[in-house]
């Protein structure tokens, strides 16, 4: 069983517990999980649980039905996020590892570190260690390839990955890697575990190719239980009848064991089939069934490869593999992971717009109450330790990047169902000094949402935003006895029947329309989830800083991939063909136009402006001739900002 301790309990408390525990016949281990200071207690003594629970320091007590009590989610419910440098895997975002099977030399190790770096991988993998089947196999460079693999990643920004086999190398390893491997085949090298473990580093551990999960589970216990906070599972296929594959990738795997353990679960596609061909597909299988990232083997030249060159991607398929994630993850409620690079065009949430550094970190505004779309794609964007505040509207999150109390914004700008929020166009008009950074598409699912023990059959009334009535209006109208209240955004729905609790018999006749986090934040029912009436209901959303001069700093949680997007705005004179002017120069430059809307000009009737969303092409110094051409074809030209496209 676990015992939580209370924050600050005092030792004379602490020593009780201990006292209390080693009485009955229990052996007690000590042990920081995450923010909590737990003690675990082992044994079959007799206890009464809630007396155990009544103790001076004890919060809650936590009896496990499992053999593994730290790793139980029924220990630790919420998921555990594992923070390696700048890189956090878990949570809401993917994180991509990448690199080669073995490092060969420093210049092998140093061009894919350049190549996976620039598709979007945040950490580096490579075996400087290499246990292999054959004794005439390469066996690695030792700390010399370390080494190098180490200067790689302290040159492209990355934190590294790599095996460790023996508990003598360790020690001596520690100083070089961020991150620990335990492989496969030392999967239950239980010294080697607990030496590991004892280190305190964050550790990756891969099943073993015969391994049950609960041993997997079991020798990620051992991890912790020496000494580690910071373990992530890594599924890369077991051993079957099977051979037309290395091995089969247990996809189901992932579902299981995120329901039975906190800790986060990637997938090692690559040494799952084998097979080059196969690797994206099972990837992106992966990440459909809720993996938490991938570590992918990727080489420059794989045919040259001194080590598993089949299964490792050219770095063109890798790039591939990353937009296709890009493309799936907001279907599975994800984002993928972006961190920032050695480069000074990226700004910390921690300085001003001014770029004067301030005292702690500058939150990221959103409008609505905590559980609102904007903070779900607020923390898709930049995670869920990212400071943050609720304002009223879309204008007071423009309010609060321009006088600096927000590093940044988030606000939408249009709905794949209903359009655009013209709102929040407008708004960067009569903001000039806000710039567009970034941009992600959030998928929309609604639920109705009620207090415990409300019926279908109790409803009388509804509440949400408008949009969420329109696009759930094919449910709406199996219940047209419900009464439809309309509020400025679905959370602050869901938070009024929280508000309205001393109203007696009130909350069995009210439900409202929102998302899921919106029940969790403010602990109602979800009655019924996706009652949306197209289930390919997309939200894009826009990250908003101060600019600096002529451009706006993005934030380095977002990192600093090169844009690939840019969103104008302009009119054009009142003659024939001024906008097809326009048109022709993007279209002569070979610029791709995604959006072109036109909105009325405030105050000029019958003139309009036109808001355009253009692709800026590979080929320096194209996107500069266009933008320098439509400035002489225009009125009113306005440069919103330029930002890596989410696909």
């Amino acid at each position: 069983m676990i015992l939580v301790l209370s924050k600050g309990i005092a030792s004379h408390d602490r020593e009780m517990i201990r006292i209390y525990l080693q009485d009955r016949g229990f052996s007690i281990r000590e042990q920081q999980l995450g923010n909590e200071a737990i003690i675990g207690a082992t044994g079959k003594g007799p206890v009464d649980l809630r007396e155990l629970g009544l103790l001076p320091g004890v919060e809650r007590v936590a009896a496990t039905s499992k053999p593994y009590e730290l790793v139980s989610r029924e220990t630790h419910p919420e998921d555990t996020i594992v923070t390696v440098g700048p890189v956090k895997i878990g949570g809401s975002r993917i994180s991509l590892i990448a690199g080669p099977c073995a490092v060969e030399s420093k210049a092998q190790i140093m061009e894919t570190a350049a190549l996976v770096r620039e598709s979007g991988a945040v950490m580096l993998r490579g075996g400087a260690y290499k246990p292999r089947t054959s004794p005439y196999a390469f066996q690695g460079l030792g700390m010399k390839g370390l080494e190098y693999m180490k200067a790689a990643g302290e040159a492209y920004g990355m934190p590294i990955v790599t095996e460790v086999v023996s508990p003598e190398l360790a020690l001596q390893m520690k100083d070089l890697t961020d991150m620990f491997q335990i492989g496969a085949r030392n999967m239950q090298n239980f010294e080697l575990l607990k030496k590991v473990g004892s280190l305190g580093k964050p550790v990756l551990l891969k099943r073993g190719p015969s391994a049950t999960i609960e041993e997997w589970l079991l020798s990620a216990e051992y991890l912790l239980a020496s000494g580690t906070q910071d373990v992530v599972l890594c599924e890369r296929g077991i051993r079957t009848f099977e051979t037309y594959t290395r091995n089969t990738l247990d996809i189901s795997a992932i579902p299981v064991v995120k329901g039975l353990s906190h800790l986060p679960v990637i997938v090692d596609p690559s040494h799952a089939v084998g097979i080059r061909a196969k690797v994206s597909p099972v990837a992106l299988a992966a990440i459909a069934a809720g993996a938490d990232g991938l570590t992918v083997e990727v080489h420059p030249r794989p045919d040259e490869a001194l080590s598993d060159g089949p299964q490792s991607l050219y770095p063109e398929q890798f790039e591939r593999l990353l937009r296709d994630i890009e493309a799936l993850a907001p279907v599975v409620g994800k984002e993928l992971l972006r961190t920032p690079r050695l480069d000074s065009s990226c700004v910390t949430l921690g300085k001003a717009a001014q770029g004067k550094p301030l005292e702690g970190a500058l939150k990221v505004a959103f409008s609505g109450e905590s559980g609102a779309y904007a903070e779900q794609a607020l923390i898709r964007a930049f995670g869920e330790e990212a400071p943050r505040v609720s304002v009223s509207s879309f204008r007071a999150v423009f309010d609060a990047v321009l006088d600096g109390s927000a590093g940044a914004g988030v606000v939408p700008v249009e709905n794949s169902l209903a359009g655009s929020i013209h709102e929040n166009y407008d708004l960067f008009l009569r903001y000039p000094d806000i710039g567009i950074v970034g941009e992600l598409k959030l998928r929309i699912l609604h639920c109705l949402i009620a207090e415990e023990g409300t019926t279908l059959e109790s409803i009388r009334i509804v509440r949400s935003h408008p949009q969420g009535f329109a696009q759930c209006r094919d449910f709406l109208n199996h219940y047209p006895q419900w009464q439809l209240e309309t509020y400025t955004n679905t959370a602050s729905a869901v938070a009024s029947i929280v508000r309205e609790k001393a109203v007696p018999g009130a909350l069995a006749r009210v439900a409202a329309i929102a998302g899921e986090a919106a029940a969790k934040e403010f602990g109602l029912k979800v009655l019924k989830s996706g009652i949306e009436t197209n289930p390919l209901n997309y939200t894009r959303f826009v990250i908003i800083s101060r600019r600096i001069g002529d451009k706006a700093p993005v934030p380095s949680s977002l990192g600093s991939d090169t844009p690939n997007k840019a969103s104008l705005v302009f009119s054009v004179p009142d003659k024939p063909g001024s906008l097809f002017a326009c048109l022709h120069i993007l279209s002569e430059k070979g610029i791709n136009l995604s959006k072109l809307e036109s909105r009325p000009i405030q105050g000029q009737p019958w003139r309009y402006l036109f808001y355009v969303d253009v692709n800026i092409p590979d080929t320096e110094g194209v996107f500069e001739a266009a933008i320098a051409a439509l400035k002489t074809k225009t009125e009113d030209f306005r440069f919103l900002g330029s930002y890596r496209a989410s696909l």
